[in-house]
C-alpha cells in the first residue's frame, strides 16, 4: 500500500500541532484542551454531500462542547473524555453505540476503553450487546471493580448491576448498517469504511492530568466474538501523566500487533520523540504490516497531533481559544 502521512501538524488545520518545543513556558501552555476523532478511512470530498458534511461537522462540534463544558469548569480530563464520546455513541453517523455496524450474525457487539493518566488506572468492555453507552461501562469497570476488562455477557451483566442504561440489541440497528452488512456478505470483501469508524477523545485538564477514551462497534460483518483494538489498553487507548494520551482508529488487528497507543507513549517517554515522530513511527509499523488508520495524541504540555495514513479522519479540537473541526486529509 502507499503510506500517506497526512499529519495535521504539517497542514493548515489547527495551526501548529505535534511540535517539539522544550522552551515552552507555563504561559504558552493551554489552560485545558480536548481532542477528538470520529474515525479514519476513505473520506473524500467526492464522496461527501454538503448535507452529510454539515451533519458530521455539527456532530463533532456537539462532542467537543460536551467535553469542553467539563474542562472549563475545572473538571477532570477523565470526565471530559467520557463526556465527549457519549454524544458520538448516541449519534448514528458514527460507528459506536447507536448506529454501530453489524456482525456477520446480524447483531451488534460493542467495545470501549478508558484510561486515567494520573495513576494509569483503566477499564474496558468487549462484545457488549445491551449497554447503551459502552464507555460508561468501561469506566464502571475501572472504578467499581478490581479488574480492567469484562467481555460478553459478563460485561453486560456487570453494567446492569451498576445501574447503567440497558437496551435491547435492536436499539443499535440502522438501515444504513444493515445495507452495509448485506453488501459485504454478498461481495465477500470490505471497504475501508467497513473496517473503520471508531471514535475517541484525549484531554488535558487544568491540573495537567491526561486521559483517553475509545469506543466502537468494530468492523462490518465481523465474526461473532471478534474483538479489535478499541478495548485493549495499549493498543487503541493509553494515557500517562507527564507523557501523553492516545486514542486510535483503524484496522484493529494491525493496531493490536503493533501496540500502537503504548508504542507512541513509550517513544515519547523513553526515546525522547516528539508526538509527531512517535506517532509516525507507530503508524509506519502498522502500514508495513498492511494496515491503515490514525491516532490523536496530546502531550503533557498540551501539544497535540492528528496523524493518519488514510484519506481522511473526522476530527476536532477545543480549548480556551475556541473550537475547530476537519474531515479531509487536505485541510
Amino acid at each position: 500500500m502507499t503510506f500517506r502521512y497526512l499529519t495535521i501538524a504539517a497542514a493548515v488545520f489547527l495551526g501548529a500541532c505535534a511540535t517539539s518545543n522544550p522552551a515552552k513556558t507555563a504561559t504558552d501552555m493551554p489552560e485545558w484542551r480536548l481532542v477528538i476523532h470520529g474515525g479514519a478511512g476513505v473520506i473524500t470530498r467526492d464522496g461527501m454531500t454538503p448535507e452529510k458534511e454539515a451533519a458530521y461537522t455539527a456532530a463533532l462540534e456537539t462532542a467537543l462542547e460536551a467535553g469542553a463544558e467539563v474542562l472549563r469548569s475545572g473538571g477532570s480530563a477523565l470526565d471530559a473524555v467520557e463526556a465527549a464520546v457519549i454524544p458520538m455513541e448516541d449519534d448514528p453517523l458514527f460507528n459506536a453505540g447507536y448506529g454501530a455496524v453489524m456482525t456477520a450474525s446480524q447483531e451488534h457487539e460493542l467495545d470501549a476503553s478508558i484510561m486515567d493518566g494520573r495513576d494509569r488506572n483503566a477499564g474496558a468492555v468487549a462484545g457488549v450487546k445491551r449497554v447503551r453507552n459502552p464507555i460508561r461501562a468501561a469506566r464502571a469497570v475501572m472504578e467499581q471493580s478490581e479488574h480492567v476488562m469484562f467481555a460478553g455477557d459478563g460485561a453486560d451483566a456487570f453494567a446492569e448491576s451498576q445501574g447503567l442504561d440497558m437496551v435491547d440489541n435492536s436499539y443499535f440497528y440502522t438501515e444504513r448498517r444493515q445495507n452495509a452488512l448485506e453488501r459485504v456478505l454478498k461481495d465477500r470483501k470490505r471497504t475501508a469504511e467497513d473496517r473503520h469508524g471508531t471514535v475517541g477523545a484525549v484531554a488535558i485538564d487544568m491540573n495537567g492530568n491526561l486521559a483517553a477514551a475509545t469506543t466502537t462497534g468494530g468492523m462490518t460483518a465481523k465474526a461473532a466474538g471478534r474483538i479489535g483494538d478499541s478495548p485493549l489498553i495499549g493498543a487503541a487507548t493509553y494515557a500517562e501523566n507527564g507523557v501523553c494520551a492516545v486514542s486510535a482508529t483503524g484496522h484493529g488487528e494491525y493496531f493490536i500487533r503493533v501496540g500502537v497507543a503504548k508504542t507512541i507513549c513509550d517513544r515519547v517517554k523513553l526515546a525522547g520523540d516528539d508526538l509527531k515522530q512517535a506517532a509516525d513511527t507507530a503508524l509506519a509499523e502498522v502500514a508495513d504490516l498492511g494496515g491503515d488508520g490514525g491516532v490523536i495524541v496530546i502531550g503533557a504540555d498540551g501539544d497535540f497531533a492528528f496523524i493518519f495514513n488514510s484519506e481522511g479522519m473526522y476530527r476536532g479540537l477545543i480549548d480556551a481559544s475556541g473550537a475547530r473541526t476537519a474531515i479531509y486529509g487536505d485541510e
